[in-house]
């Protein structure tokens, strides 16, 4: 056959045929584009930088090829074809792909560039489209986006599960020796032949302990807010000022030097999560213990409507930066550098984050003013009716 005759016929092939019929040229130009994504191909064979390739291709010839009605084809646009319970070659791609380490961005550049190759392979073939050409150009670019939707939710899905494994194994690991110390220092504290020094160690060894595995079970809680269904709340009928008590009492006994006042006033009582809202006034209350000065109040009020209950948390400090606001409630963020008072600690940020989920969860809203003049106020909205 002449070469005239062959582009010809070129010419006059529906593109799923002429993707069939030219794979290896497609696959070659894959092949060379997946090299440059890098450090992750630099040790990579042909054979892994091509996984799949050929499944990904036959899908999208054979979707081309599979008729579709107008309305299949908004739910496709949609993200509402129906899943097959076996995975797909899109959703096996970006599973190796993430255990070979690339990431999403360079995922997501293959798919780019395969329909880039593509289009411009068969476009050399089509000086002039006619309308049975942007029929298949439009479904071409269907599949491709239904193999990209898919690829990035298996990447995004098998990260977060990563994370959450991670999160989970690594805090189960800290809790067992953490117990051990724990219950170490109590038994030592109970000896009668301990000088002071040792006393104070042992007081040092069990405060340290405890703030560690409240870091840990913060991990844990931002891992599940984030990455899982969010955190699980238990509705029980509560008394609000019954619990603010013993929470405020329990910070003074921590904090002898500082006041912290507390005011209450209408109906507080409702259903709520008891341990979850504890950690919401912990929380707030120790925000506002770190970020104020030594000498300064720390001012709770709560205060009951006929729907809703509104918790507020005031303190005098440093205020946040107006720049620091937009993320204020991010995880592994801090709002402000300690200076002065404050000595660095180690923090991760995941207090405010938590405290935000969990009144989210029970339905609220949270909002904080912060000015050199009115100092930080948090304040809380709990609903009575969700």
């Amino acid at each position: 056959m002449s070469n005239s005759a062959a582009q010809q016929q070129d010419n006059n092939l529906r593109l799923a045929d002429f993707i069939r019929e030219n794979t290896k040229q497609i696959v070659s130009e894959w092949e060379s584009f997946a090299r440059t994504l890098t450090p992750a191909a630099n040790d990579m064979t042909s054979l892994a930088l091509r996984n799949h390739i050929h499944e990904l291709l036959a899908f999208i010839v054979n979707d081309i090829k599979t008729p579709q009605t107008n309305l299949e084809q908004i739910q496709k646009s949609q993200g509402g074809k129906e899943k097959t319970s076996t995975a797909t070659a899109a959703e096996t791609h970006a599973a190796l792909r993430l255990a070979g380490g690339f990431d999403i961005d360079q995922m997501v550049s293959e798919y780019r560039a395969l329909r880039a190759s593509v289009i411009k392979l068969w476009s050399l073939t089509k000086p002039h489209m006619n309308n049975l050409d942007i029929i298949d150009l439009t479904r071409f670019n269907e599949s491709i986006d239904q193999e990209l939707a898919e690829s990035v939710s298996q990447y995004t899905h098998k990260v977060s599960y990563s994370k959450d494994l991670f999160v989970g194994v690594l805090s189960h690991e800290l809790r067992t020796p953490l117990n051990v110390i724990s219950m170490s220092a109590q038994l030592m504290s109970h000896k009668e032949t301990l000088n002071e020094r040792q006393m104070i160690l042992i007081s040092q060894i069990s405060e340290s302990t405890i703030r560690i595995t409240k870091l840990v079970n913060d991990l844990v809680d931002m891992t599940r807010a984030r990455f899982g269904s969010g955190l699980p709340i238990v509705r029980a009928p509560m008394d609000l000022e019954f619990v603010s008590q013993q929470l405020v009492d329990e910070v003074r006994s921590v904090h002898q030097t500082r006041t912290i006042t507390l005011e209450v006033s209408g109906d507080v009582k409702g259903e709520w999560d008891k341990a979850r809202i504890g950690q919401v006034f912990s929380n707030l209350i120790g925000n506002a213990i770190q970020y104020s000065a030594k000498d300064s109040p720390i001012g709770v009020t709560i205060k009951g409507t006929q729907e809703e209950v509104i918790l507020s948390v005031h303190n005098n400090g440093v205020p946040i930066p107006t720049k620091k606001m937009g993320s204020l409630f991010d995880p592994l963020t801090r709002a402000v550098i300690d200076t002065g008072d404050h000595p660095a600690t180690v923090n991760l940020g995941l207090g405010l984050y938590i405290t935000k989920d969990i009144i989210i969860s029970h339905g609220g809203t949270i909002e904080v003013t912060s000015s050199e003049e009115e100092g930080t106020t948090f304040t809380v909205r709990f609903p009575r009716f969700v």
